[in-house]
């Protein structure tokens, strides 16, 4: 008797544990066609390449106070 209850207890788990397995698997495979729906329908606009010398100055002076400002947090940091 106690042997069919431990058998019947095995057999429920498989159940679960494949229909969870189940349920994930069916979940990746809607989530990546409605990933791949919404990137045919709606693409990600392409980032204009600019020539602008301007521009390119205007960049690195950006850059340029990127890293200054984060030299001067981590001095901060670093005196308490």
């Amino acid at each position: 008797m106690e042997a069919n209850l431990i058998m019947e207890g095995v057999k429920f788990m498989f159940l679960g544990m494949g229909t969870v397995f189940v349920f994930l698997i069916i979940m990746i495979l809607s989530v990546n066609l409605m990933s791949l729906i919404i990137h045919k329908f709606f693409p990600e606009p392409q980032a204009a390449e600019e020539t602008v010398s301007g521009n390119a100055t205007q960049q690195q002076q950006d850059k340029k106070k990127i890293i200054a400002a984060i030299t001067a947090a981590i001095a901060h940091h670093k005196q308490g």
